[in-house]
């Protein structure tokens, strides 16, 4: 199963990223191979409008099972992640990858 994080930096203590649009990175944990992969996300931060959509298009494309976030996405993105079958996990904006990793683990996170 491959899990979707936003995070602010690419390792395991990096710190979410409450944000899903404008994250900065999207990491992807494969638990089958127990590897860490990273997607650079800032360059989204020059959009003025549709960083949401955007980052939803990105995700489909690295094909995660679950997405773990802060917040949520908007309207438009949790729409397009709609058609895709992801689950998406909330509530994990204040800790860093490993604990929302745990937390998930522990169903600690509230289903969107």
């Amino acid at each position: 199963m491959k899990i979707a994080f936003t995070a602010k930096g690419t390792k395991w203590d990096s710190m979410m990223d409450p944000r899903f649009g404008r994250t900065k990175f999207i990491l992807i944990y494969d638990e089958e191979k127990d590897e860490l992969t990273t997607f650079d996300n800032r360059s989204i931060e020059g959009e003025a409008h549709g960083a949401g959509p955007k980052t939803a298009q990105k995700l489909f494309e690295l094909n995660p099972d679950i997405l773990i976030t802060g917040n949520g996405p908007g309207g438009n993105a949790a729409t397009v992640l709609e058609k895709t079958g992801m689950e998406i996990y909330i509530g994990a904006g204040e800790t860093t990858i490993k604990e929302a990793f745990q937390a998930y683990k522990k169903d600690g996170l509230k289903k969107f």
